[in-house]
């Protein structure tokens, strides 16, 4: 099955689906306060380029986004693939198109949050699998046992 990756807006019906789906999935995995969502319509802020990966049939099947803090730093958001896809390597053609649209922003680092605690496992492989090392808390996220941080510097 081929699967394609393109820029789209967060505010269309199926990706809202696919937020949706993607806070279903992380609601049992760790505290309300400790899960940092962006909602759609912060997706589709100025700030956020979102990327979604659609099926043969052009049915959403993933998602990724990079949302930019300043000149130099770039934060990669809301990676979700739908659950008969994992495995299919969607999540790493996400990231590499994350990571090319930051490097085409001359964008000098781009950091991650994810969860930290039992059912993150292949998020963690693929954010080291990436080139992504772990460090301490960034940003305004507190430091806790139910996240992980990530940090890559990218190629100038």
């Amino acid at each position: 099955m081929a699967v394609s990756i393109a820029v789209e807006t967060p505010l269309r019906d199926a990706i809202r689906a696919l937020v949706a789906d993607l806070n279903a999935h992380l609601r049992p995995l760790s505290p309300p306060e400790f899960q940092f969502q962006m909602t759609a319509e912060q997706m589709a802020g100025d700030d956020t380029t979102v990327f979604v990966a659609r099926d043969d049939a052009q049915a959403v099947v993933g998602m990724g986004a990079l949302r930019r803090h300043d000149a130099s730093l770039g934060e990669v958001k809301r990676m979700f693939s739908i659950p008969a896809m994992r495995g299919t390597g969607i999540g790493w053609r996400l990231l590499q198109a994350i990571e090319a649209e930051a490097i085409r922003q001359k964008l000098e680092r781009l950091v991650l949050e994810t969860g930290g605690t039992t059912g993150f496992e292949p998020a963690w492989a693929l954010y080291e699998r990436a080139g992504f090392t772990r460090r301490g808390a960034f940003l305004d996220y507190p430091n806790s046992e139910f996240s992980r941080f990530y940090e890559k510097m990218l190629p100038r």
